[in-house]
């Protein structure tokens, strides 16, 4: 071997013990993990004797045994050390027969009697051969091809362990480094009346001083705040955040905000900040300052609202009079002229003219039931904007027909199948929103069907403590459950499918569920596909017998 291979095998060794040296298991405890482990390589290779091996400059540590009480011992009497580096597994049937390991002292009779050895190195990603799992028996005996794949599986279940360790070990001495830091920065800040808030270049904070910390009312439990634009009811989105408009713009200057403390404390901040940049010109962070601002925008805050409930007020009044005026010419017009007309038949009735009363009787009649229908008409104008739901006794099964009826042509061209899965009862509610949310739901369901199968729409009911709970049920797409929380929203559209919508039939059905007190959901249906579920007052069908 010449001096350039001396040298590199020289710095192989080197960076195989850093590697070694890192994972810090040397003279440790090996933990319950890992004697399981080794305990389960003895099982899977019937035998009664194994151990997990470390190799380092001089020695070979047993870091925990099986059948036999480890000890450290020499690196030149290790059999595991013969050939662990080439990253191949060892296996002697009888090592007494092998003409390299006869003569070891673990075969020899001098540290044991080793007949049957098989060993399994312990690499690393990077290639650094730590030691080796290794079973053994002191009769010669044979290892079938699943149980070396087992074995070989096992080792590198070690190795993750040993990966885990460290890398625990790593988060905590960072956890600690981060706590001391912290506490220096506390300490620094205490006395400042500013709130000063700091973060890294990732967006994790890193500081918040004293004043920060009341003002976000961290110092009190459960310390959790709020933050809202300056009408203090729009929750701030995350990229209007001051302190992320430093880091993402460079600066940010005079930005107001409200912080909604624990209790309902609410302050109106002024924010000013910028970026921290490195001296390679890599941005490290953004730091902002904030004022308490709350007196000063208070009064502006109170103007505004009276302004704007000034100009509520006034729109109503506006509403109102144009709803008198509609009602005056209504009825000066549509009410007066048939009151005339009956006015009028009355006295020929009186006076009997050409002896046809009986005639004139069913005119007035026929003018008084235009008028009461009329006014009936009014009337219901007048409650529908203070009575959300016009609620009857109606029946499902009969808003179901006009729904199937009036989806039967967009049904045929996706040959989709919409039945009723069994009776359907009679509810309480406005029977054209009902149909109007019958409409939608099924209609979704033809929308998003599956290509891969025919569709088909199943609508049933059942009643509980509640009401009734209606279940629209396809065996479509299916919506993901992570997503199923959002589809009740205005506006969303999860992209199943190639149909088309603008994400508001679900909020309609939302909404109009809501007006009748009910609530609505979505589930997976058995064998894919989704199941909408929405409840609605009403009797329980064997109550009505």
């Amino acid at each position: 071997m010449d001096l350039a291979e001396r040298l590199s095998e020289r710095e192989r060794e080197r960076l195989r013990l850093a590697a070694l040296h890192e994972y810090r298991l040397l003279d440790s405890p090996a933990g319950d993990e890992l004697e399981a482990v080794v305990r389960v390589a003895a099982t899977v290779a019937g035998v009664p004797h194994a151990s997990l091996n470390l190799i380092d400059e001089n020695r070979q540590c047993q870091l925990t045994t099986v059948g036999f009480d480890g000890a450290d011992s020499d690196r030149v009497d290790s059999m595991c050390a013969v050939r662990f580096e080439s990253g191949h597994f060892t296996y002697l049937p009888d090592a007494s027969l092998d003409p390299i390991y006869r003569d070891n002292p673990w075969v020899t009779g001098v540290l044991s009697d080793v007949r049957f050895y098989a060993s399994f190195p312990l690499v690393t990603p990077e290639g650094h051969a730590l030691g080796s799992l290794c079973v053994f028996d002191l009769e010669p005996g044979q290892l079938d091809d699943g149980q070396i794949e087992r074995l070989q599986d096992l080792a590198q279940i070690i190795l993750a362990l040993f990966e885990r360790r460290r890398q625990a070990r790593i988060n905590a001495e960072l956890a600690a480094l981060a706590e001391e830091r912290q506490r220096w920065t506390d300490t620094l800040l205490e006395t400042i009346d500013v709130a000063v808030v700091a973060a890294d270049q990732n967006g994790e904070l890193t500081l918040f001083n004293r004043a920060a910390r009341e003002w976000h009312g961290l110092d009190t439990l459960p310390g959790r705040y709020e933050l809202f634009e300056t009408d203090g009811r729009t929750p701030l989105a995350p990229d209007r955040v001051p302190l992320c408009r430093a880091l993402r713009d460079g600066s940010v200057k005079d930005a107001e905000m409200i912080i909604k403390r624990p209790g309902g404390t609410l302050m109106h901040v002024s924010v000013s900040g910028r970026s921290l940049i490195g001296p390679a010109g890599v941005p490290q962070g953004a730091v902002v300052a904030m004022n308490d601002v709350t007196s000063a925008r208070a009064q502006q805050r109170q103007i505004e609202e009276a302004r704007r409930e000034l100009a509520a007020a006034n729109a109503d009044l506006r509403r109102s009079n144009a709803d008198l005026s509609n009602f005056a010419g209504a009825v000066s017009h549509d009410l007066v002229a048939p009151l005339t007309s009956v006015g009028g038949y009355l006295e020929l009735i009186g006076d009997e003219v050409d002896g046809r009363p009986g005639q004139w009787v069913e005119a007035a009649s026929r003018a008084v039931t235009r008028m009461r229908d009329l006014i009936r008409s009014l009337l219901g104008y007048a409650q529908a904007g203070s009575a959300p739901v016009r609620r009857v006794t109606a029946g499902l099964a009969d808003l179901f027909e006009q729904v199937r009826v009036d989806l039967r042509p967009a049904a045929e061209a996706a040959g989709a199948t919409i039945e009723a899965g069994g009776p359907l009862p009679a509810v309480d509610g406005d029977p054209v929103l009902i149909r109007q949310l019958l409409q939608n739901l099924i209609g979704n369901a033809v929308k998003y069907r599956d290509p891969s199968r025919a569709c088909r729409v199943t609508v049933t009911a059942e009643h509980g403590p509640a009401g009734w709970t209606v279940a629209v049920a396809d065996n479509g797409l299916g919506i993901p459950p992570e997503q199923r929380h959002r589809v009740f929203e205005m506006f969303t559209r999860l992209g199943t499918g190639a149909a088309g919508g603008h994400g508001i039939g679900l909020s309609t059905c939302w909404r109009i569920v809501e007006r009748h007190g009910g609530d609505i959901r979505v589930e997976e249906t058995p064998g894919g596909g989704t199941t909408v579920l929405f409840t609605l007052p009403g009797r329980d069908l064997s109550e009505e017998g």
